[in-house]
């Protein structure tokens, strides 16, 4: 028998197999995680192992490709084996690499290749790879019920919200950020290739335009409605306010939690033909803020402190602001999507959310439930999809693999 498929046998027909001694190959120097900077380039990779996972406060990448995954296996061991595989995977891929070490033109002719191609020739472009366990993983099935995060309660109904059951939720989300659309997707592509038969695709999101900087090395972007999105986000230099307002600890009730945080997602179809007719003077009444400069009501420059006392109450802005809620911050690294148009000549377009914080109880909730019942953004969005994730700390080194504390 060969060595691939003595792969194939221990990992499951269904599965492609990264072999731990693949992950082992890996040269552990150059995965070793330090603080995220900016590229020299797009093309760079960036590191894998790490205290935290990478994509996080890793400086946003201009592309997304995000899924949400659903468990159809009931073993325990097979899950904890397609962790380990997916580990070995994009511990390869975020440096530029084939997904398994055969690769897409290697080992037997006669079996399936362990890399679908189309990245071949493409650099790095400074993918990251996040992973994240959502609430219905911590059911019965894995006998993880006792071990769920209470920071990972059940979002609450917010006003108006009409989600897609079908477009939400997940027992596993794993995030892909790059600056080459295609490296995002071939990311995406392998990772579900090789979980056939234990996961199935719950539902998946493209994004292309960040609409967040993370870095002080970032300007600061725009969403589709034309205003710069994210302007006094958290920035990975902020490291006390990271310290206490991101990153998860022991205390927090969930020891292997320590060292990760938790992720919120919101797919928010934004109206766009009927803000493009709204005046201008409304459009900067509704955000607080100049369309163009970005500055808050009453300043001049973006970055000049907000006062509250000079917009509209219902600014959002003023609504969202870390005064009205315990100071309460959330790391944003959304995206913004087009998918098509609905058949009646309108763009089905709008923003992929995507929050990072320590506790969505008291960051998340209330800020999305102050904006839900009075912001009037709401007259020009819908907040058709909704998932929560707990995302791990790093993964230390080329033995140890994503959610381990979880199952160990």
């Amino acid at each position: 028998m060969s060595e691939r498929m003595s792969r194939r046998k221990v990992f499951g027909l269904g599965a492609a197999g990264v072999a731990a001694a693949g992950a082992g190959a890996i040269a552990a120097r150059s995965l070793v995680q330090e603080p995220p900077v900016a590229h020299a380039t797009t093309s760079d990779p960036f590191p894998f192992y790490g205290e935290h996972q990478a994509g996080i406060v890793t400086p946003a990448q201009d592309r997304l490709h995000f899924v949400a995954f659903d468990v159809t296996t009931g073993s325990r061991a097979e899950l904890v084996d397609l962790l380990q595989e997916w580990t070995a995977a994009a511990a390869r891929l975020t440096q530029g690499k084939e997904a398994g070490s055969f690769g897409a033109a290697g080992g037997s002719p006669e079996a399936a290749p362990d890399d679908t191609g189309e990245a071949l020739g493409l650099p790095a472009s400074g993918l990251t790879l996040t992973i994240g366990f959502g609430p219905s993983l911590f059911d019965r099935r894995f006998g993880l019920a006792a071990r769920r995060p209470p920071a990972l309660a059940d979002l609450p109904k917010f006003p108006g919200e009409r989600l897609i059951p079908e477009l939400s939720g997940g027992d596993l989300c794993v995030q892909a950020c790059a600056h080459d659309p295609q490296v995002a997707v071939h990311a995406i592509r392998n990772l579900a290739r090789i979980g056939f038969g234990k996961v199935s695709v719950r539902w998946s999101q493209l994004g292309f335009g960040r609409t967040s900087s993370t870095s002080r090395a970032q300007v600061t972007p725009r969403n589709l409605m034309g205003f710069k999105d994210g302007t006094n986000n958290m920035k990975l230099e902020d490291a006390a306010l990271l310290r206490d307002q991101l990153w998860a600890a022991a205390p927090d009730g969930a020891d292997w939690m320590a060292g990760g945080t938790y992720l919120v997602t919101r797919k928010i179809r934004m109206t766009i033909e009927t803000w493009d007719r709204t005046s201008l003077r409304e459009q900067e009444e509704i955000f607080g803020r100049d369309k163009v400069k970005g500055a808050p009501v009453g300043k001049q420059n973006e970055f000049d402190p907000v006062d509250l006392a000079a917009m509209k109450p219902d600014a959002h802005v003023r609504l969202a602001h870390p005064s009205g809620h315990g100071n309460a911050h959330l790391l944003r690294r959304g995206y913004n999507y087009v998918d098509g148009s609905d058949g009646l000549g309108r763009l089905d377009a709008g923003l992929f959310f995507i929050a990072y914080q320590r506790d969505p109880r008291k960051q998340f909730v209330p800020i999305q439930m102050a904006l839900a019942r009075t912001d009037p953004l709401n007259e020009y969005i819908k907040h058709i999809s909704s998932g929560l994730f707990a995302c791990p700390p790093g993964v230390r080194d080329a033995g140890d693999y994503w959610g381990r504390g979880l199952f160990g």
